[in-house]
């Protein structure tokens, strides 16, 4: 229930980066390895635990359960499910906001079951509450509260239901922690006790390092532990009921043991407390050695997680794939947050499958079933069908990634191999259940192809450090279950060579694991020697002449930017189009939207450039993007922020009349009849005026004392400015004033970049400028004329904004010290654009005050011009 952050591998560049950067990025490490460290300590705990009992016993005991008991084990479940619907329900009521119960039900359900399940947050639980929260017009900052509160109830609920009982049950005497019962009971208990004082006595906010936190009241706390209270005790009575009758000591006692277990498994980071749980509920029930007690334990535990964990994870998946054929049977797209998240769901789904064909190659074939499959096919074809349902596992396992970051041969590879999955999975045993539920994915998979529209490499999509632990665990996972069905088995490097009918199943078992385990190093192989794309060069002549028709084809003239040549321009790999960016810290901010008029080419390009960030341990950012393409950046996750709005002349409408246009109109009069001009000069003649212009722009530069500034703007740079066309207004024969201009060959947008005059030249003199620059582009045929960017403009600070729009319109009208927001807007706007909303897409988390950070100081050329005018 736990939110995980993606982190990128350790890459070629990051084990070449300075140590600093080495040690943050082994920390980020530390905890998935922990995690897996944990894992393998446990299953070794259990093998010792368990190393008298046999495979078939456990069988057994979960074949033998009553009807009765998994009937109540499932209403417990259910039971518990709508519980942890509260959680989100109470948490939203929290912050004051109201969503439709149903859907945010159908939400917290997903979500519960994908967590619980497989300890996927990593994967579908987080980014299904992010994306249906943003959507529902929530800020980043109240879904971060409502995933506060929602982990705060769960150990509330936890630490509370655990001090309670060992207060008042005694733990069996060679249990390891039974001398430490009270002192861990009133330590438990003491902590949702002081969290319920504080929040009566402490009514303003704490301070928490960087954070603020608001206590919440009194009767909020005590809903908060009754609820999570009440998720665990419905967990515990869901195992009570498929125990066996010889351990029954009142649901007290077994309470008390279900708590110490799953706490330790929760502070062990293993996903879903696996190993560590069943091991500490066998040394609590003190089954060491006991053959009697142990494959029964063993036996309840396996059905618990089938109950309790795989059959709401089949109930979210059949509530997901029903919404998806309604959507598919109305020919409507589906809900925007609803799309969203079935890639991640398809990869999760994916995973698991995986999983099921890796488990079921290390375990036993049921016999009944193998007499059959004896006479209905050869033996080869047995022996193959196993040892390539393992092999298929584990690709499905490296697929899932694929299909997460949406890639097409992923897409079609998967839909392949969960079909020869089913028949495999058929041919080698009859197990008709696991064809059934790839043959459902299959079904579920097939009309989804327009979610995977990337035709990106497989080999370069990058594996997180949890994803790659995640499949080491699974391996390992496997090879224990190896090692427990076929323990009675005695090994001998003949096993290897054994094919037959009769045998024991183990030396299919074995074959089918070292393929498997050998499937997934070939492909972390061909990944290590792929080539790296990765680079930070200026561009030279050669990509500029390549970018320079995709910036004449763009609607936005703002492309042209990239002509300055001081960021980086990485294009698709049929240079269709290409993003512009520069490096600030650990941000990576490209500056607008991909450039290409090929949609496709735009789409895959944020993919590529979101990996080439993950590859080198940065954020990316994408700076002062448009509504039009905000769906790019959902798409992947990241977050959006209005940082401002642009201006925009409308040129067919705008004209001098009117009372409003009077001061206007009459500045630009006077100005022509004391003898100003406006002369349009081709970029292949800007180079003879550059020392006129120069001297124009050092006055400018030593009157307003201020530098040049970077990235969202143009420098005066001869290199740059003889790449395109000058406006110059002419007083005689001396240069007033100049801007560069940026013409698009479609005419759709005309718009300026540096723009200098003189200090002493003729007032109003940029009203001019801009005046006869609009009248000059309609002449010309273009539609429009961008007055570029208010920073800050038409952001509302209101008690129901976004905490950033409320900072962001503070600073717009009390931050004049450091820039003029307010002016700029004013002066745009009596030009009568039309104002058209820009955004900053950056990734989720608390890197937000660091980005922006870096933003700055990329367009201020540093730090210290953040605070200059």
């Amino acid at each position: 229930m736990e939110q995980e952050k993606i982190e990128p591998v350790l890459s070629a560049e990051q084990v070449l980066a300075p140590p600093s950067q080495r040690m943050v990025l082994l920390r980020r490490a530390a905890g998935p390895v922990l995690s897996v460290a944990m894992l393998c300590l446990a299953l070794w705990a259990l093998h010792l635990l368990a190393r008298e009992v046999d495979y078939h016993q456990v069988r057994r005991y979960v074949q033998g359960l009553s009807d009765d008991r998994l009937l109540l084990a499932m209403l417990f479940t259910t039971l518990g499910y709508a519980v942890m619907t509260l959680y989100d329900r109470f948490g939203l009521a929290s912050i004051g906001r109201q969503l439709p119960w149903r859907r945010v039900s159908l939400i917290a359900f997903i979500s519960y079951a994908f967590s619980n399940a497989v300890g996927m947050s990593l994967l579908v639980s987080g980014s299904i509450r992010y994306r249906f929260y943003i959507q529902n017009g929530l800020s980043t900052g109240e879904v971060a509260r409502v995933v506060l509160f929602c982990t705060t109830s769960f150990w509330l609920g936890l630490l509370t239901l655990s001090g309670v009982t060992l207060w008042y049950v005694a733990l069996p005497v060679d249990f390891p922690l039974a001398t430490l019962r009270l002192p861990a009971a009133a330590l438990l208990t003491l902590l949702p006790l002081a969290w319920l004082v504080l929040g009566g006595l402490v009514k303003r906010p704490l301070r928490v390092w960087h954070w603020h936190l608001s206590l919440p009241s009194v009767s909020t706390g005590v809903r908060q532990i009754l609820v999570g209270a009440f998720d665990w005790a419905l967990a515990a009575a869901v195992l009570y009921v498929l125990m066996p009758d010889q351990l029954n000591q009142g649901f007290g006692h077994f309470l008390a043991i279900f708590m110490i277990a799953q706490m330790i498994g929760l502070i062990s980071h293993v996903p879903g407390g696996l190993g560590v749980f069943e091991a500490v509920m066998l040394a609590g029930f003190g089954a060491t050695g006991n053959e009697a007690l142990t494959a029964p334990i063993l036996g309840a535990l396996a059905a618990f997680r089938v109950v309790y964990y795989l059959l709401p994870l089949c109930a979210a998946t059949v509530l997901v794939l029903q919404r998806e054929a309604r959507g598919l049977r109305q020919k409507a797209l589906l809900k925007p947050w609803f799309t969203g998240l079935l890639p991640s769901f398809f990869a999760g789904l994916t995973l698991v499958s995986g999983v099921v064909l890796l488990f079921s190659g290390a375990t036993r074939a049921v016999p009944d079933r193998m007499a059959i499959l004896r006479h209905l096919v050869p033996l080869s074809v047995l022996e193959v069908s196993h040892l390539l349902a393992s092999v298929i596992g584990m690709l499905l396992l490296i697929l899932a990634r694929g299909l997460q970051r949406r890639l097409d041969a992923a897409y079609v590879l998967t839909l392949v191999l969960l079909v020869a999955g089913a028949v495999f999975s058929l041919l080698k045993g009859i197990d008709y259940e696991e064809a059934a539920l790839l043959t459902l994915l299959a079904m579920a998979l097939a009309p989804a192809h327009r979610l995977f529209y990337r035709r990106a490499s497989l080999f370069s999509t990058s594996f997180s450090v949890g994803w790659v632990l995640a499949i080491v665990a699974i391996l390992g996972c496997a090879t224990w279950l190896v090692m427990f069905s076929y323990k009675h088995v005695e090994y001998s490097d003949t096993l290897w060579w054994e094919f037959s009918f009769h045998q024991s199943g183990a030396p299919r078992a074995l074959r089918a694991l070292v393929a498997a385990a050998a499937a997934g190093m070939l492909f972390a192989l061909a990944s290590l020697i792929r080539p790296l794309r990765l680079s930070r060069e200026p561009p030279g002549e050669a990509e500029l002449a390549q970018a320079l028709p995709l910036i004449k084809q763009f609607p936005s003239a703002q492309a042209h930017l990239a002509l300055m040549a001081d960021k980086t321009l990485l294009f698709d790999a049929a240079h269709k189009a290409f993003v512009m960016y520069g490096v600030a810290g650990r941000s990576w901010i490209t500056m607008g939207d991909p450039v290409g008029v090929d949609e496709d080419a735009r789409r895959e390009l944020v993919w590529a450039f979101l990996e080439q960030c993950e590859h080198a341990g940065g954020w990316p950012v994408f700076y002062q993007v448009s509504p039009a393409a905000l769906d790019l950046y959902l798409e992947v996750g990241m977050n959006l922020l209005k940082i401002g709005e642009e201006a925009r002349v409308r040129l067919d409408t705008f004209n001098l009349d009117g009372k409003s246009k009077k001061t206007l109109r009459g500045t630009v009069n006077k100005l022509a009849r004391d003898g100003l001009r406006l002369e349009i000069v081709p970029a292949e003649s800007v180079g003879a005026l550059l020392p006129r212009l120069k001297q124009v722009s050092d006055a400018w530069m030593r009157d307003k004392k201020v530098r040049e500034k970077r990235f969202s703007m143009g420098a005066f740079d001869p290199r740059y400015l003889v790449r395109t066309p000058m406006a110059v207004v002419w007083q005689g024969e001396q240069v007033v004033a100049f801007a560069n201009l940026f013409l698009s060959d479609t005419r759709q947008e005309a718009s300026v970049d540096l723009m200098r005059h003189l200090p002493d030249g003729p007032t109003g003199i940029m009203d001019y400028l801009f005046v006869e620059l609009m009248l000059w582009a309609r002449q010309e045929g273009y539609r429009w004329f961008n007055l570029g960017m208010a920073p800050l403009a038409g952001l509302q600070n209101r008690r129901q904004a976004p905490l950033w729009n409320r900072f962001g319109a503070l600073v717009f009208g009390r931050g004049e010290r450091f820039y003029n927001f307010r002016g700029l807007q004013r002066y745009k706007d009596k030009f009568d654009p039309e104002w058209e909303p820009r955004y900053m897409a950056v990734p989720r988390g608390i890197a937000l005050p660091m980005i922006l950070t870096n933003v700055a100081s990329l367009i201020s050329g540093g730090l210290s011009g953040v605070v200059r005018r």
